[in-house]
């Protein structure tokens, strides 16, 4: 290790001779600055972040499509039931906002089990790795309120659509 004022790469000619001239055989490569030497031991954990945030926005992502494609589905099969209740009397808003309540009421259940495992998970990490404090609050708070948007959109656009057809072709479409 050598301390200098000027530029370090500009002396390192100089200390190659300095330690050939005590010892021919030492091998000097791979010559670095401590700045170089702590940018690369930084960068690593940065770079495993980052790959950590970018597998975590996929994984919101293909949550989100799970859950829109399953309630999508639910409310589609029941495009006889919303006939049979528009045919009794029921309105448009009334079967919208009973099968919303519904599949929200779902996606609570699921939050609140996702919620448990994540706060378990996070436990697990903090005694497993030394120095892992988990953002527990700003994660949960953003990912479920992505998970309610889309469970909102996947309960009411189908809903809706269903809502609108006519009772007669909702019962023949059983």
């Amino acid at each position: 290790m050598v301390r200098t004022a000027i530029e370090p790469t500009t002396i390192v000619p100089a200390i190659r001779e300095a330690i050939w001239s005590i010892d021919k055989n030492q091998p000097v490569w791979r010559v670095q600055t401590l700045e170089q030497i702590l940018d690369r031991q930084i960068s690593t954990p940065s770079q495993s972040t980052t790959l950590m945030g970018v597998f975590a926005l996929l994984g919101l992502l293909l949550a989100s499509l799970g859950l829109y494609g399953v309630l999508s589905c639910a409310v589609t099969q029941r495009t006889n039931e919303i006939g049979v209740r528009m045919a009794l009397g029921a309105t448009s808003n009334a079967v919208l906002l009973s099968f919303g309540g519904r599949g929200l009421r779902l996606t609570l259940i699921g939050f609140a089990i996702g919620l448990l495992l994540a706060v378990m998970v996070a436990r697990f990490m903090k005694a497993m790795f030394y120095g892992f404090q988990p953002h527990l609050i700003p994660t949960v708070t953003v990912a479920s309120l992505a998970l309610f948007a889309v469970a909102g959109l996947a309960c009411f656009i189908p809903a809706r659509r269903a809502a609108r057809v006519n009772p007669i072709e909702a019962l023949r479409y059983e």
